[in-house]
């Protein structure tokens, strides 16, 4: 009988060993897989050099600073760019200083929707548009390649009718603005202007091209010329004028949207979501940018609002890499313009992604937002 307890006990124990081992290794796998679960956050730093000095009438540049975020997930990556820019007193080492204060939180973010992970950057980096475009760019091409779908047919979205990309003419003397538009024959310009003699620079440049000419004079006109500027420009093949005046002159903006004989296009004053509904009846359409908005996911809304609001909807690009400009065409089949041309004013691109040929876009073969790092 003794024999026979000493034995139950023994395979009590036995089993109750084993039991306490299944759980230890069950437990410490399960820590394994979680560790793996968790997404690493990449961040790069580039300076872009440019093909041409670049000028608009609030600058000049020839490089252009560029913060590249990457988010890593076992053998899937997703990236994402935004560009420093004084206007917005934004650089690249502030980016990057805001997203490694919250990069456990990041890290530890893996398996939310983008919408669900969007929301709870913006509470982090609401003082950061920059940094959380880049972050939300990189999230939903990783989410993208993880479904294994191309971003935009995650979205559901259709690319038959999806529109030509323009390509910007910065400031300069008239020769050289007429050997930038000779070294790249394109269907749309899109011209800096702000100066002085902007109808005789157009003027001299219609000599020497069909193509349509978009306006963008960076908030450096007042309202009557304007006005004024709408009819000359108008004789001249100009399709529409961008942000004409500041960002804050909204009476300006809506005396302008009544009496211009050109459709304008808010930039400047469209840089957020709630700013959609303020350009409603002062402008005829809204160019929405990434990295003032916030990212894809805020862009989208913005998107779907101004179609709402009877408004023109385009995006614009910052000079930067196909890495951004990757990320803005997925949005193609929902705008009505885009300026997308940021990577062709590059002298060396740091990335593959889509490529741009007669202002087509040609989307990648991979999936997401189809961005490869050079």
């Amino acid at each position: 009988m003794a024999g026979w307890l000493y034995k139950s006990y023994s395979l009590v124990g036995i089993l109750t060993y084993s039991l306490y081992l299944q759980s230890f290794v069950s437990t410490d796998l399960h820590k394994i897989l979680h560790l793996q679960s968790i997404m690493e956050l990449i961040i790069r730093a580039y300076d872009l050099k440019l093909k041409h000095t670049f000028t608009i009438s609030r600058e000049s540049i020839d490089f252009q600073p560029s913060l590249i975020v990457e988010l890593k997930s076992g053998d899937f990556s997703g990236f994402g760019e935004a560009t420093s820019n004084p206007y917005y007193n934004t650089t690249v080492p502030i980016m990057a200083e805001d997203l490694n204060k919250i990069r456990s939180i990041i890290e530890a973010s893996e398996g939310d929707t983008p919408e669900d992970f969007w929301n709870k950057m913006h509470f982090h980096l609401k003082d950061d548009m920059f940094a959380l475009c880049a972050l939300d760019m990189a999230y939903n091409d990783l989410y993208a390649r993880k479904k294994g779908k191309k971003l935009y047919e995650y979205w559901n979205y259709t690319t038959e009718n999806n529109p030509l990309t323009d390509y910007t003419i910065g400031i300069a003397s008239i020769d050289k603005m007429v050997s930038k538009m000779k070294e790249l024959p394109w269907p749309i310009y899109k011209i800096k202007l702000g100066t002085h003699e902007d109808i005789a620079i157009v003027t001299e440049l219609r000599k020497h091209t069909d193509a349509i000419f978009r306006i963008d004079a960076n908030c450096g006109w007042g309202v009557e010329e304007t006005i004024n500027n709408s009819i000359e420009l108008k004789k001249l093949g100009v399709e529409f004028l961008e942000q004409p005046m500041k960002a804050d002159n909204w009476e300006g903006h809506k005396e302008v949207f009544k009496h211009s004989v050109l459709p304008i296009i808010a930039d400047e004053s469209c840089i957020i979501e709630e700013d959609v509904a303020k350009c409603h009846n002062h402008f005829h359409g809204v160019n929405i940018k990434l990295v003032k908005c916030g990212g894809l996911t805020p862009a989208r809304r913005m998107i779907q609002e101004a179609k709402q609001l009877g408004l023109k909807t385009m995006v614009g690009c910052m000079t930067e890499s196909s890495v951004g400009i990757s990320a803005i065409a997925q949005l193609l089949p929902q705008l009505d313009y885009v300026d997308m041309d940021g990577a062709l004013l590059l002298a060396e691109d740091i990335a593959t992604g889509v490529t741009i040929k007669d202002g087509k876009i040609i989307y990648s073969e991979l999936n997401g937002t189809g961005v490869v790092l050079k």
